[in-house]
This record gives structure tokens, sequence and C-alpha cells, in this order.
């Protein structure tokens, strides 16, 4: 008797253990993958990328008919360790880069906040220019728009004669005195293809988690 009684404590003690082991275990192993996941995300992102061609997106400024003037651009990335990263941009008058108009220069931290539904394996992640935020006009014509609206606490803007607007007021980006440019975006790595998020097609930028994008962007290509 005493005997079945024992054997019969250990089945449910054997059972329980089981049982809480089948409870803990998929939050664990979803929690462990995650996080290797990610790591192996930022393992294959390190290096350098760039557009494969000129990328275009909708502007928050309009035409006379009230559409959205396009807004031209390619880029050049580099993710770094400590989730350090630099970024060129490069902006156009026209959609084949022909006529450039800018060079901005940014570099800061990339912070990780999960995972994002649009894809398997996409992470939302916020980009941060914590470090450096320069602009360098291209084009007269914009070194002149510049010195119209961005005068304030800048020498005269000329061309190919680079600018830090890191920290400062700078009203054509609407940057304030003491802030770091931000922004809440996507990031989908496939193979050497790197995704970013594709602008809102209304011209928001991605300055909420409201904001953030829900779609992708034409590539980058690993350089």
């Amino acid at each position: 008797m005493r005997k079945g009684i024992k054997a019969s404590l250990l089945f449910l003690l054997a059972v329980t253990a089981i049982g809480e082991a089948a409870a803990q275990s998929p939050t664990q192993s979803k929690a462990s993958a995650m996080e290797t996941d990610v790591t192996k995300i930022k393992q294959a992102l390190l290096g350098n990328w760039e557009s494969i061609a000129p990328e275009v997106r909708p502007s928050a400024a309009k035409n006379a008919d009230g559409s959205l003037k396009p807004f031209y651009l390619k880029r050049a990335f580099k993710y770094l360790p400590s989730d350090r990263f630099e970024l060129e941009i490069i902006n156009s008058a026209d959609p084949y880069g022909a006529v450039p108009l800018a060079r901005l220069k940014i570099g800061g931290h990339v912070l990780w906040q999960g995972a994002h539904p649009i894809a398997p394996g996409a992470q939302k992640v916020d980009f941060i220019a914590d470090e450096a935020y320069e602009v360098t006009p291209l084009a007269a014509g914009f070194a002149d728009v510049l010195n119209k609206v961005a005068s304030a606490g800048y020498a005269p803007w000329a061309v190919n004669a680079s600018q830090s607007i890191f920290g400062k007021t700078f009203v054509p980006f609407a940057l304030k005195e003491g802030t770091n440019f931000m922004e809440y975006d996507l990031v989908y790595l496939g193979g050497d293809l790197l995704f970013w998020g594709a602008r809102n097609i209304d011209g928001r930028g991605f300055d909420t988690e409201q904001n953030r994008p829900t779609n992708l962007q034409i590539p980058l290509i690993r350089k």
C-alpha cells in the first residue's frame, strides 16, 4: 500500500514538473530565440551599405495643385559595433541624381525596440543622431535658400562648405536647440539587401511611434 502511494506521489510530482516545464519553456525559448535573432541581425548588419539607385519619397512640401512634392536621395549607411551608425545622404533635384542639392552626414546610435510585424525578422529601430549632424550645400540655389531661412547662428552658407547643425536650431529640418534628431524606423535584412521603412504616403515623418513605417523602402545593398 505504502509502495503504491509512494509511486503515485512520485508520478504526480513528475507530471507536475513536466507541466511546469511545458508552461515555462515556450516563453523562455521564445525570449531566448528573439535575443539570439537580434544578435544575429546585428552581426549581419555590420559593414557598409548603399542605395541601389536614387530613391524617391514624398516630402511634406506641396505643389500648387496640393500634391506632395517628390524628394530624391541616395544613402550610404555604415553600421558599427556598439549599435553606432554613420549615414550619408545626397539629396537631388531630379530622379536620376544628376543635380545634387545637398549632402547630409549623421552619426549616432540605433536603439532596438523589438519585432516589427511587416515581415519575419523585421525589427523596430530608433535612429538617434546623438553624435553628429552636418549639412553641405552642393548647389548655389540651395545655399541661397539656407542663407534666408537658416542664417542665425551659422556662417554664410556656401557650396561645398559644410556646417554642423548638431544640437542647434535648424528651421528647414524643424530641429530645435539642445535636441537630437530621431526617427522611429524599422530594419529588415534579407541576405545582402537591407530594407528600412518606406515613407508614409501623406508625407508624415517618422517622428512618433504612431508614425513608425508600416512598409518597406527600396533596399540598400551591401557595399
